[in-house]
């Protein structure tokens, strides 16, 4: 369909759009990457019977085609995924209501997977981002466990941060911390900062805030507040601009708005 820049209001622009073409999948919450030689990758997601897949695809453009390739180590749906250099790296997911904590990498010259060490916590409805620097897992809604004090699920404001470099988890400062806790939000990358805006927290409707975390500094600043606040909302991702698609406000939400930042690290 078309989008259609509406107006601009500081850092973001708000954008509508008339027609949205859907087609038939038989996994859906799919993760997908698109390559830079036009390639596309399909991996994981939900069968029909809601069982998470480890199922990985590339469609060939020249052939239109769908073609096999090596399964993903750990099934899961709604993981968040990266292109770095020849690899597809995959955070997090679910497996119907457990949070999946693995992180694997799958390599496309050598076409072989390889695991990292997991994420350090679980957490429902948590956000991935990825920098030039290192992967980031942030929020989500804390489950309880024979280990926590909370008797319920609870938001967090958690940042737990992998270094390529030193092959580790970075351990958590209180100034790593998002400000506020939500969960089921957007995260992004602009300018080698992390971006997370709206989701759901400790109130009753979803969160407008939008933060910004720099990740020389270790620290968290606020940003202008998204226009429509929501949760749900599906990200893309260009170089200059974080477009937040959909979601639920007090019902479903067509708003589409883009995040513009000037500033880099």
């Amino acid at each position: 369909g078309r989008v259609i820049c509406i107006f601009k209001s500081g850092p973001w622009i708000v954008f509508t759009y008339e027609s949205l073409l859907k087609k038939e999948m038989q996994r859906i919450t799919t993760h997908i990457i698109i390559e830079n030689r036009c390639t596309v990758y399909a991996l994981g997601g939900m069968a029909a019977d809601t069982t998470p897949q480890a199922l990985v695809r590339v469609y060939e453009p020249e052939k239109d085609q769908w073609q096999p390739l090596t399964s993903m180590p750990t099934p899961r749906y709604g993981a968040a995924s990266f292109l770095r250099g020849n690899k597809i790296y995959v955070l997090g997911g679910r497996q119907g209501k457990l949070p999946v904590t693995a992180f694997e990498a799958f390599d496309l010259e050598m076409k072989s997977w390889t695991r990292y060490p997991c994420i350090p916590s679980r957490r429902a409805f948590a956000c991935c981002a990825a920098t030039e620097r290192g992967f980031f897992s942030l929020g989500g809604l804390q489950q309880p466990g024979p280990h926590n004090f909370y008797s319920r699920p609870h938001f967090v404001s958690t940042v737990e941060e992998y270094d390529p470099e030193q092959g580790i988890w970075i351990k958590p400062t209180r100034t790593s911390r998002m400000r506020v806790k939500r969960a089921d939000f957007v995260a992004g990358c602009l300018g080698g900062r992390v971006i997370v805006a709206g989701g759901l927290g400790n109130q009753p409707s979803p969160l407008s805030s939008v933060e910004i975390y720099n990740p020389v500094k270790r620290s968290w600043e606020y940003a202008a507040p998204m226009p429509s606040p929501r949760c749900s909302c599906s990200p893309l991702q260009t170089p200059n601009m974080l477009f937040l698609i959909g979601g639920v406000a007090q019902g479903p939400s067509n708003a589409v708005e883009a995040l513009c930042l000037r500033e880099t690290v």
